[in-house]
């Protein structure tokens, strides 16, 4: 299993710097730096051919973006190298965290499986060689745990026609499900000695081109779609686990920002913060250039349209938040007020010892 991965050779703590915070990433393709480049799956959940990469690696690196990530922009502000990821493994990458995410994952086993590296199973069997080595306790006790799933799971729900959305009680269970397995790798995670945990919230998932192009381009407010509605519900659930998680682990600190109305807030004042396009991607095609074909032939498909500048884009692709507008956010995570990031902001977490 991927997380038990999380074994530490013997020798790397000769390498470890004092007062060391490693970065540790789980999530899907928001945080997803190339792990799927080296999985057999299909070309939708990967982003290893141009256009993307070009606005600052110049090449295409994996990262569902135009440039770098959420996660590259903390680790730039707790001075940190890039994190590396996962695959391919070699040792000694753990020194300064690992990247574990993969587009398409969700927190349920069942979404998108067999395209997908499963992170969220058995992080429990991790556990049991790295408690030898009082260097690598240290360090995972130490460490920033950052998450970014649950929106593949609900997206499966709504784009399959499965019935398994169709009542307020269905919903419930459904984010409960979603939820509890959330919960349950916190846990197995804070056995490990983790004690630090950093969140992004569901996004409006309804305001994606993608979503906006599958509702055939409806004029009503995206905030208002089955998706963003789902996204809501989410949240609420997940604030309602953070804070009885507090309760049951001892020394358990974390941050979550309101991904959801800080997106929405810069969506509504685009041009406030820079921006001149926050409905249509600036890689793709059809409506709102809302269906995935972004890197044209990369993806074996011909019609695929690019934007001179993905700076003035809210979104890069049909999914797929722009540099400018995950470098924002990451400035939120980092180091913005209760308003947006609460109970503390990650600047705090990674200074907290």
């Amino acid at each position: 299993m991927l997380c038990s991965s999380l074994l530490i050779p013997g020798h790397f703590h000769r390498l470890l710097p004092k007062k060391h915070v490693a970065l540790f990433v789980f999530g899907d393709s928001l945080f997803d730096a190339g792990n799927n480049n080296y999985i057999n799956t299909t070309t939708h959940y990967q982003a290893n051919f141009w256009p993307y990469g070009e606005s600052f690696f110049k090449y295409p690196t994996g990262r569902f973006s135009d440039g770098r990530l959420i996660p590259d922009f903390i680790a730039e502000y707790a001075g940190l190298p890039l994190v590396p990821t996962f695959l391919p493994p070699y040792e000694d990458k753990f020194i300064y965290g690992v990247n574990f995410a993969s587009g398409g994952v969700g927190a349920l086993v069942e979404t998108h499986q067999g395209y997908v590296i499963d992170l969220l199973q058995d992080c429990g069997e991790a556990v049991e060689a790295k408690t030898r080595y009082a260097e690598a306790k240290t360090l995972l006790c130490n460490a920033v745990y950052l998450f970014s799933i649950g929106s593949n799971d609900y997206d499966a729900a709504l784009t399959t026609n499965s019935s398994v959305l169709q009542s307020d009680y269905s919903k419930k269970e459904f984010i409960g499900m979603v939820i509890s397995n959330l919960t349950t790798i916190i846990k197995e995670i804070y056995k490990t000695g983790g004690r630090k945990f950093g969140f992004a919230r569901l996004g409006a998932l309804g305001c994606s081109p993608r979503m906006r192009a599958l509702v055939n381009g409806s004029s009503g407010s995206c905030s208002e779609t089955a998706a963003s509605e789902l996204a809501k519900l989410h949240n609420i659930e997940f604030y309602k686990a953070m804070e009885e998680l507090e309760k049951q682990l001892t020394g358990l600190k974390y941050s979550v920002h309101d991904f959801y109305d800080s997106g929405v807030e810069v969506m509504n004042n685009a041009s406030r913060y820079g921006f001149k396009e926050a409905v249509m991607a600036c890689c793709g095609s059809g409506p709102y250039r809302g269906i995935s074909s972004c890197g044209g032939s990369g993806r074996g498909i011909e019609e695929c349209e690019l934007c001179e500048n993905p700076g003035e884009y809210l979104f890069f692709d049909s999914g797929h938040p722009s540099e400018r507008v995950n470098k924002l956010i990451a400035e939120l995570m980092w180091s913005g007020t209760p308003n947006v990031t609460w109970p503390c902001n990650l600047k705090k977490l990674f200074e907290h010892s």
